[in-house]
């Protein structure tokens, strides 16, 4: 990688990290692997195109992985990511705002949220 890549690269990484709903996006998936667009528009209050816009930047960076499950696409914390800025900011991230209050009360919420209730439908069972 050469030094002007290597610059844009880092830049993008830390602009994905610029806005809060990001961030909190990534704490959530810290937390509780494989939520999909609905749960986290639910847990942000946020318009589900926002947050779809959100995941794919996170995505294009390095910091979250998706995949499909019948109905859902589902989004997790990228466990090898080949973006070594944003390897390196994921290793970080575990002990990053943890003793917050307000975090800590967004992360209770993000483990008793469910797709189904935000759907208003049940999972269908691939066959």
């Amino acid at each position: 990688m050469n030094m002007d890549s290597a610059l844009k690269k880092l830049t993008r990484t830390m602009k994905a990290l610029s806005d809060p709903s990001r961030v909190r996006i990534l704490k959530y998936l810290q937390h509780r692997s494989g939520m999909c667009v609905c749960e986290l528009t639910a847990l942000l209050h946020i318009s589900q195109p926002t947050v779809s816009k959100h995941l794919k930047l996170l995505e294009e960076t390095g910091f979250v992985e998706s995949s499909k499950e019948g109905l859902w696409v589902n989004y997790a914390l990228a466990r090898h990511p080949e973006n070594p800025f944003a390897a390196a900011m994921l290793r970080e991230l575990s002990s990053w705002l943890e003793e917050e209050p307000a975090i800590q009360e967004e992360l209770v919420r993000a483990h008793r949220v469910r797709r189904e209730v935000v759907t208003g439908r049940q999972s269908i069972p691939a066959t």
